[in-house]
């Protein structure tokens, strides 16, 4: 799948989002283009299929295909803003025993990350 082929999708999603928030669009897809950006600068594709992101082929995590539509993170976290943020920052302090990574992510590179993964619908 082509980023193209995604963009409306996600343009309804970014309106979606602002509209239920009371956010500010601008801002809001910003926060979800950087985080498209940040997912490839961080390597999250070397271990994670991710739609969008050049290059994010990996097999050795899940695919992110359609995060947003999934009710937990790693089967037992809840799938919200708040908890992905935390994951992607730390994913060890709530699931201690996992095999994600610590990637030095920071919690703003993280908010920008987690507003990306929840376009994947």
């Amino acid at each position: 799948m082509h980023a193209t082929q995604t963009v409306p999708h996600r343009t309804q999603c970014v309106l979606a989002l602002a509209l239920t928030f009371g956010a500010n669009i601008p801002a809001l897809a910003n926060d979800i283009a950087k985080g498209q950006r940040l997912l490839a600068q961080y390597q999250c594709g070397a271990c994670h299929a991710i739609p969008g992101v050049e290059d994010a082929r990996g097999g050795a995590g899940p695919s992110l295909e359609k995060f947003g539509r999934r009710s937990y993170i790693a089967g037992h976290v809840p799938n919200d803003a708040d908890h992905l943020q935390r994951w992607i920052a730390d994913p060890r302090a709530l699931v201690p025993h996992t095999t994600m990574p610590d990637m030095g992510v920071s919690q703003d590179d993280a908010r920008d990350m987690a507003a990306y993964l929840h376009t994947l619908k």
